[in-house]
């Protein structure tokens, strides 16, 4: 039988210099481990990225390229707290800083709308299926019309049936049919394409 939980009290904030620690915090909690790799930096590069500097790994290297970014003051997502606990992480902002839609057949351009991205969400296991993905969601669209967005786009996961954890970091289609996104492209079965107006 699932562990039931009690509704979380969420909120949901922009990554700041002063907040990277709760942020390396969601990176490095249990069931994380492919998000540590990355660090939230695949889809902001082009094809096999620059090398990696001598004496790092290239999850370290992802480190120090996603530090720097939330240290330029363009918070590249948001994190998600239950009271001071930091329980999980959106990134997102303009498509044309995703240098790899570009090239993906699945999530390349439907037109030359200025849109803006969410890539993917990062939730420890400890605190999956307690609505954060949901929190962070609705905290993406308000903070993509603070910052003058028009059209939010995205890439869910479309299958019937649970999908592993390790697969769903784009988020489920259902969550963000919830949320009034619309499909406007599907190039592969399970992957659509969504948008929604957010001004």
């Amino acid at each position: 039988m699932p562990k039931l939980h009690p509704p979380m009290t969420l909120t949901i904030r922009p990554v700041t210099p002063e907040r990277w620690p709760d942020l390396e915090a969601v990176f490095n909690a249990r069931g994380c481990s492919i998000a540590r790799g990355c660090w939230c930096m695949c889809y902001r590069r082009s094809g096999a990225g620059p090398p990696v500097p001598r004496g790092l790994t290239r999850a370290q290297a992802n480190r120090a390229d996603l530090k720097a970014l939330v240290d330029s003051g363009r918070p590249p997502g948001l994190i998600a707290y239950e009271g001071k606990v930091p329980v999980g992480w959106v990134t997102l902002g303009p498509r044309e800083e995703f240098a790899k839609l570009e090239r993906s057949p699945v999530m390349k351009p439907v037109d030359n709308k200025p849109v803006w991205s969410i890539i993917c969400f990062v939730v420890p296991s400890e605190h999956r299926g307690q609505g954060v993905a949901r929190a962070l969601l609705r905290g993406a669209i308000a903070y993509a019309r603070e910052r003058s967005a028009t059209l939010l786009e995205a890439y869910p996961v479309d299958k019937a049936g649970r999908s592993s954890d390790d697969a769903m970091w784009f988020g489920a289609k259902s969550m963000y049919d919830r949320a009034a996104f619309k499909e406007v492209a599907r190039r592969k079965p399970t992957r659509p394409v969504v948008r929604r107006k957010v001004r």
